[in-house]
């Protein structure tokens, strides 16, 4: 059974860093691309970052392009994301997500077969 626990969510200032984990249960988790996808109060689930085995493929949304970085630890069967120069509008749950998908489908949440529980990002202006 695959597990993913996010952790490292809370409150910040704007223009401030918090680096969130995924830490997931399961083999072979260096054999699947994995992903961050974030959702605000009344709105739909929207793509963040995926990266790809050994983290040598990484795909942003461009409202985070520069800011966010998306890493893994195969070693650790662990995900990363970096975040930084926090703005309000990136309040939202935050959750970590695995796919068998390699292809151009990443930035869709339906290709995705397992989730996190989310952990709460909330940026204060």
């Amino acid at each position: 059974q695959v597990q993913l626990v996010e952790s490292g969510g809370g409150l910040v200032q704007a223009g401030g860093s918090l680096r969130l984990s995924c830490a997931a249960s399961g083999r072979a988790f260096s054999s699947y691309f994995m992903g961050w996808f974030r959702q605000a109060p009344g709105k739909e689930r929207e793509f963040v970052a995926a990266i790809g085995w050994s983290g040598g493929i990484t795909h942003y949304a461009d409202s985070v392009k520069a800011r966010f970085t998306i890493s893994r630890d195969n070693a650790k069967n662990t995900l990363y994301l970096q975040m930084n120069s926090l703005k309000p509008e990136d309040t939202a749950v935050y959750y970590c997500a695995r796919t068998s998908n390699t292809g151009s489908l990443l930035t869709f949440a339906n290709v995705y077969e397992y989730w996190g529980q989310g952990t709460q990002v909330t940026v204060s202006s």
